[in-house]
């Protein structure tokens, strides 16, 4: 489009737009908590509720940043600066001039100018984070860590195989007030920081102070081993280490206990899979990450884990799961009566029993207990997102197909099993509905109870995938 050159009035007006009207006439969501509204969204790393709106204005409390609604537009909805006035003031703008969108001009990525030494940025790694000395020394020799001049903040740097700097993460070391990570401009993401060894074992976590402060819990041997952060959950710097580092064929997925962290290593683990990578194992820390197992070590304050409630409520219905028997004669037409009963967790049990039985038929045996154990195993908690109405139209689709699957006359055996696994994908969009109408229900419980005013205070070692 072209470039238009707003006036100080449009972009006043567009900053000062309502947020909250603006978003729930284009089916965002947005929750009212107490007197406050919350935007949530769902990303690579979850689903967040950490954003407070208050007319024009928002503030992102997960990662301390905040600003007015052009901006908030161009960072979550994915518009241009000029799309977003332009959406903010509905078309109607007073444009002084439009001329051709000048080239963007591209820099060359550079690292921050280095600090003489890196004493506040040691002291912040060893008393704040309680990383080992001798780590950050050898991270510091390496010029993977150091401390900038101009604002002395903590420099993490990630290097090709040549040892050239072409990605740094940057992190303050206040201890007080508003602190931030940000990424340097025009940094490769195919690189990060990291250590390679010598041996095929490779360590994967979200963030550097996390992979340091593994090593530091764990530092028999650790030079032997390979480890890499991946600056957020996304998987280019992975790739790329595994790309040039051929021995590597045991991974360690070690991203945070949190929902982010769990949805991370599942989904990275199937990207790995397709790659014909077989030996992918998941190390969660006891608390959220690894720095707050390692303040724990040291007697500090620390965030617990936080449980992926939606992972964990669809198991539960899984595991609940109880035998039914079924009238063979009926499928049809006690399906359509279960559906329109709205009881999900019923349907559920009714599709696997047909399941069952028409796997019979056509000579295999599959029992109840083995197809929660498939259930429980192929759930992809990063694929399971959408409202309720996403999931009610996945549910309808997968019934009316089944429905048209009954109706073929005369199966044989291998359109019997198509039509068991019709029946068994009805039972899995069944109770993720049912897991999104409980967990739906229970935030508007949360809501309620906290505009009730009251007397009353609120408040795993490596396996295999």
């Amino acid at each position: 489009m072209p470039y238009i050159n707003f006036s100080e009035d449009d972009l006043y007006r567009a900053n000062t737009a309502d947020l909250v009207s603006y978003l729930e006439q284009h089916g965002e969501r947005v929750q009212k908590v107490g007197s406050t509204r919350k935007y949530v969204y769902t990303d690579a790393g979850g689903t967040h509720d950490s954003i407070t709106i208050s007319g024009g204005k928002w503030y992102d409390h997960r990662n301390q940043r905040g600003g007015y609604a052009v901006k908030f537009l161009q960072e979550f909805l994915g518009f241009s600066f000029q799309e977003s006035v332009l959406e903010l003031l509905d078309g109607h703008c007073n444009a002084e001039v439009v001329r051709p969108a000048p080239k963007p001009v591209v820099k060359p990525f550079e690292l921050p100018e280095p600090n003489s030494d890196m004493r506040r940025v040691f002291a912040y790694l060893t008393k704040q984070r309680f990383i080992a000395p001798q780590i950050i020394s050898h991270f510091a020799h390496e010029n993977k860590i150091y401390e900038d001049k101009k604002y002395h903040n903590a420099v993490f740097v990630g290097m090709d195989e040549n040892g050239t700097p072409k990605q740094a993460s940057v992190r303050s070391t206040l201890s007080f007030g508003k602190t931030f990570r940000i990424t340097v401009a025009n940094s490769d993401t195919k690189y990060s920081f990291s250590h390679f060894g010598n041996d095929e074992k490779l360590f994967v976590f979200e963030a550097p102070i996390d992979m340091l402060s593994f090593i530091t819990l764990y530092q028999k041997d650790w030079k032997n081993h390979s480890y890499i952060a991946m600056n957020g959950v996304y998987e280019s710097a992975l790739l790329k280490a595994l790309e040039s580092h051929s021995e590597l064929q045991n991974i360690y997925f070690c991203t945070d206990n949190d929902e982010g962290g769990i949805d991370a290593a599942e989904r990275l683990r199937d990207i790995l899979r397709e790659k014909n990578y077989a030996n992918i194992f998941r190390i969660s820390p006891q608390n959220k990450d690894w720095n707050e197992d390692l303040k724990a070590h040291n007697g500090a304050e620390f965030l617990p884990s936080v449980p992926h409630v939606r992972k964990e409520k669809y198991l539960d219905f899984v595991s609940e799961l109880s035998v039914i028997k079924i009238n063979p004669n009926r499928i049809s037409e006690d399906l359509i009566s279960i559906y329109n009963s709205a009881d999900r967790v019923r349907l559920a049990e009714f599709s696997l029993a047909a399941s069952e039985h028409f796997l019979k038929i056509a000579g295999e045996k599959f029992s109840l207990d083995k197809m929660k154990n498939r259930l429980a195993n192929e759930y992809k908690c990063y694929q399971d997102k959408g409202s309720i109405s996403v999931k009610l139209g996945k549910l309808q689709t997968v019934v009316t197909s089944g429905l048209e699957q009954f109706r073929k006359p005369s199966q044989p055996a291998a359109e019997l099993k198509i039509t068991a696994r019709k029946l068994y994908e009805i039972a899995n969009c069944a109770l993720k509905l049912a897991t999104e109408e409980t967990l739906v229900q229970r935030a508007k419980q949360t809501e309620t109870s906290e505009e009730i005013p009251t007397d009353e205070t609120q408040f795993s070692q490596a396996m295999s995938f």
